[in-house]
């Protein structure tokens, strides 16, 4: 059974920093790509940011781009991203996913997700 678990969510002030981590288990971890998406209240579901199977290559959405950064360290089966100079519009639900082989930035691509964890930026 495949079970991807977000922690690090919370409450931070503006300009603040947060690092969420995914951990994976019940799948084939190297063979499988772990990404970060979020959805807001009344909108959908975005893609954040995106890492290889390797870490050697890391992509972003423009929203965040400097600000956020994706890693993986596949001895331990874990995903982080952490987030420096946080904006209230990041406050989000943040989810990551799995699937095998490629990334995608379309949710729809994907076949595992974590429950999500709640990050709540304040002015």
């Amino acid at each position: 059974q495949v079970q991807l678990v977000e922690s690090g969510g919370g409450l931070v002030q503006a300009g603040g920093s947060l690092r969420l981590s995914c951990a994976a288990s019940g799948l084939a971890f190297r063979n499988h790509v772990i990404n970060w998406f979020r959805q807001a209240p009344g909108k959908d579901r975005e893609f954040v940011a995106a890492i290889t199977r390797s870490g050697g290559t890391t992509y972003y959405a423009d929203f965040v781009k400097g600000r956020f950064t994706i890693s993986r360290d596949n001895a331990k089966n874990t995903v982080y991203l952490q987030m420096n100079s946080l904006k209230p519009e990041d406050t989000a639900v943040y989810y990551c996913a799995a699937r095998p082989w490629t990334s995608n930035s379309d949710p729809a691509a994907y076949d595992y997700w974590g429950q999500g964890t709640q990050v709540t930026v304040s002015s």
